[in-house]
Formats: structure tokens, sequence, C-alpha cells
């Protein structure tokens, strides 16, 4: 694997050197409102250029201190969601192999499955912690089990019981979120409770998800399906703040539509959380 030609900012390290891998997953086959997040990969690297510090006041951290390789967007046969779930299996399958870590950009939530099945083969106590406004919980939308609205029920395939915990949720239907509470842990309308996760996971390897429509709309409306009521910006540095000594073995950020706000505030608010999610993870 080599450095894509256009990084995002502070992320031009070389493979081999890398401890973390940043790639896109430009994929949003199963959107079921509005489609775009295809395009959030690129948009954000673009105005990471010009909108963006690779210093963390937050953190007084630097992505110039890490050592970040950004490979580029993975290439897709659109379409075919099994087909690009494989290709995102192989590809962190590769990058865990290789002793880094993956953090991926999609893209619609489903991508999330493709990274999970791979980091599971590897870590087989491996916990998840989700960040979201919706549960995705159900076992099929519209007839097709392989959905962002049933992703974390597919990943619920693969980890089981107690392995999944939710926050930020305050949509979903009723009966997938009546399935929910007897398998996996959700916390409802924001992330104040993030200890209960960070205690139950402790010393074991958790996957971060974060659908950026956990955000509130009038902080983030550049997303396929916002839901009002979601938490700020500042709550949700917070909460990566808090996981800041967890074993956090990969990570992603979903779900930004870039032409759905015109400002590009939802972009460069993506952009955001993508280095602080870096460096809060960085030693």
């Amino acid at each position: 694997m080599n450095k894509n030609e256009l990084t995002f900012i502070g992320c031009d390290c070389e493979y081999q050197d890398a401890e973390f891998v940043l790639f896109g997953a430009p994929f949003d086959g199963t959107a079921s409102f509005r489609p775009g997040a295809r395009f959030a990969p690129q948009a954000m690297r673009l105005n990471s250029r010009d909108g963006l510090e690779t210093y963390s006041p937050y953190q007084d951290k630097d992505l110039a201190d890490i050592r970040v390789c950004d490979i580029g967007d993975l290439q897709f046969a659109f379409g075919n969601p099994a087909a690009v779930l494989d290709i995102i299996t192989q590809t962190t399958k590769t990058i865990v192999a290789d002793g880094k870590i993956p953090v991926m950009i999609g893209g619609e939530h489903l991508v999330s499955l493709g990274a999970i099945r791979a980091l599971a083969e590897k870590y087989s106590d491996l916990h998840i912690i989700h960040l979201d406004a919706h549960a995705d919980l159900r076992n099929e939308y519209l007839g097709e089990k392989l959905s962002h609205a049933t992703v974390m029920r597919r990943i619920w395939d693969i980890v089981g019981d107690g392995k999944i915990f939710q926050y930020g949720i305050r949509s979903g239907e009723k009966a997938e979120l009546v399935w929910g509470k007897s398998h996996i842990y959700t916390h409802m309308f924001d992330c104040n409770d993030i200890e209960t996760a960070l205690k139950k996971t402790a010393g074991k390897p958790i996957y971060l998800s974060i659908d950026l429509d956990v955000l509130d709309p009038s902080v983030f409306s550049g997303t396929g399906t916002p839901e009002a009521g979601g938490i700020q910006f500042s709550d949700l540095i917070i909460t990566l703040l808090k996981m800041s000594n967890s074993v956090i073995v990969g990570a992603d950020i979903n779900e930004l539509c870039p032409h759905y706000d015109r400002s590009g505030v939802s972009t460069l608010v993506a952009c955001k959380v993508l280095r602080e999610l870096l460096l809060a993870f960085f030693p």
C-alpha cells in the first residue's frame, strides 16, 4: 500500500512507517433517504487543507507528531453491497496484519460492517462503541439484510450479546429498540453515560464507529438522515477524550453528505472530528 497523492492534512506518513492507516470507503448504495455520503472522503481531504490546522487546542497535540498514512479511497463496483464489504474487509485485514490501526472514512454506515468483520477475526473479544442518532438494529430493511439501517444488527451477528454500546440514539422502530434491550446496551439521546461502556470494556479491544448524525442538525446538517435533538460538537469531543485510555483497535466516521450543507460547515466539522479522533488515541 502507498500514500495517496492527496492526503488528509497531517496524514502524509509513508505506509511502512505508519501507526494509523486512513482510508476512504465511498459507498452509499443502501442510503434510504438522501444519498451522497460517497463524496465525503474526498471532500474532507480537500477541505482539511484550507480549513483545518494539524494542531488541536483541545488536546495540545499535533497530527504532525503522529504517524498516519492516508492510502486514499477504495475502489468499488457500485450496486453490490456484499462485494463492497468484502473489499473493506480484505483491506482492513491487510492493515491489521501489518500491525497498524485502521481508520475509515465513510460512506454510509454499512461500511463499518466490513472493517468489523476483519477485526473480529483477530480479536475474539471485540467490543463496539457506537455513536449515532439511529439504532440501526433492524433485521432487514425493505427485504434487504445488508443496509445502513441494519448494520448494527449484522455486527451483533458477529460479536453477540453484551458487546455493543450505543449512545445518542433518538430514532428507530419500536421493535428494534425493544429487541436491543435484551442484547446490547443503549443510552438514549446523549453520550453522558459513556463511563458505563468504558468500565465494561476496560482493557478490551474496542472498535469505535461514529455516525456523524449523532450531532444535532444545527451543528451538522450535511447528512443523509438528519435527526433533531442531537448532541453538540463539544459533547462529542468530551466523549472522545474520555475514551483516550481505551484500547482502540479500529475506528470510522461516516454519513457526511457534503452537498446538503452548501456552507461547507458540516464538512469542516467532520474534519475536526477526525483530527480529534486520531489524536485522542495517540499516547
